[in-house]
């Protein structure tokens, strides 16, 4: 006789009610609106009652075409709120969402002139004048270009998977790079790039992550955290915005077709952004499964920057989970927030 396997009944009263249940809390750290501009905030997140334990702020950058709130996801898995109790003063930017009149925002204008006012406003609260600089992805993409235009202002540098060189055999590279990809006829047409067709893209680098994640989603029904877990990064795996016209134009041609960053060629408000002009200590984060941003796209940032401190951690995990899974907490966060201590 054949076997039948029973599900728990807590499995099953989870997964019929898994559609209907309440957003979950996200991004839920108190913060203070230090400046507006634009779309764009920058924000300082409410310390321990004792101030903070450093000198040196922390200023997060996150990629432009996802919200800001997943390096504070929620509570109990917010990379902030580690940090907070810690006794790190964090700050970051929130991008927030462009408009229509946002189709002829310049990419220069998006990392030196919006970035260069929040690291500067930042700097403001250090008694040195400087701040701990920390992209994430693209975010990570624009703070090691400003770093090659000024790193007067950074007491040091993390960049957390950095996409530098983009002629690395990646799909996503190559996709960039195909002659017929006509990006004149997109922005024309569209004004802003729509974050619907950046998404598809993303999810044709793995077609099969939706299936992954729903059997991910049945093998651990039964655990409460795991779930809600789960469905704050979908969450803000679905919470994108679009790219703004000019600037994501400037981005494909400069960076992925032309690979200008990598090879020294980039210049931005007319002075020249080279690897070699970044001085300031500098610590470069990649991930073993990293499918958006492999690791040759990354190795530039260490091997051509003139830091006499500066390192390559090489990491188990992927694109997102690396960075606020579980794992993250336990070793990446407390690594990061040591770190940033011995060069406070």
């Amino acid at each position: 006789m054949s076997s039948v396997t029973t599900l728990p009944v807590k499995k099953i009263q989870n997964l019929v009610t898994l559609p209907w249940r309440a957003r979950p809390t996200v991004g839920a750290t108190p913060v203070q609106v230090i400046h507006t501009e634009n779309k764009w905030r920058l924000l300082r997140y409410a310390a321990r009652p004792q101030g903070p334990a450093y000198q040196t702020p922390i200023l997060m950058v996150p990629s432009l075409i996802n919200r800001h709130y997943v390096l504070d996801l929620m509570p109990g898995k917010s990379f902030v709120e580690f940090l907070l109790a810690r006794g790190h003063d964090v700050f970051i930017i929130d991008w927030g969402t462009p408009g229509p009149e946002d189709r002829y925002l310049s990419f220069e204008r998006v990392v030196a002139t919006y970035m260069g006012r929040a690291i500067r406003k930042c700097a403001a609260f250090s008694a040195a004048g400087k701040v701990h600089l920390m992209g994430y992805c693209l975010g990570a993409t624009f703070t090691s270009i400003y770093a090659a235009l000024d790193d007067s202002r950074l007491a040091s540098m993390v960049a957390l998977a950095p996409p530098v060189a983009f002629d690395d055999p990646g799909m996503l590279s190559q996709w960039m790079r195909i002659p017929t990809l006509d990006l004149d006829a997109i922005i024309d047409a569209k004004g802003n790039m729509p974050w619907q067709w950046m998404q598809a893209a993303f999810h044709m680098l793995r077609p099969t992550l939706t299936l992954t994640k729903m059997i991910g989603v049945l093998d651990k029904a039964e655990d409460d955290t795991f779930l809600e877990g789960f469905r704050a990064i979908e969450t803000w795996g679905n919470d994108n915005v679009s790219f703004p016209g000019n600037c994501f134009r400037d981005y494909i041609q400069k960076l992925y077709q032309n690979n200008d960053f990598a090879e020294g060629r980039l210049t931005l408000m007319g002075r020249p952004a080279r690897l070699e002009q970044i001085t300031c200590p500098l610590l470069s984060v990649t991930f073993k499964h990293d499918n958006i941003v492999p690791q040759e796209s990354s190795l530039p940032l260490v091997a051509k920057a003139s830091s006499a401190d500066k390192a390559q951690w090489d990491l188990p995990g992927g694109h997102v989970g690396a960075v606020i899974g579980r794992k993250a907490a336990k070793e990446l966060w407390p690594g990061l927030s040591q770190w940033w201590a011995e060069r406070d």
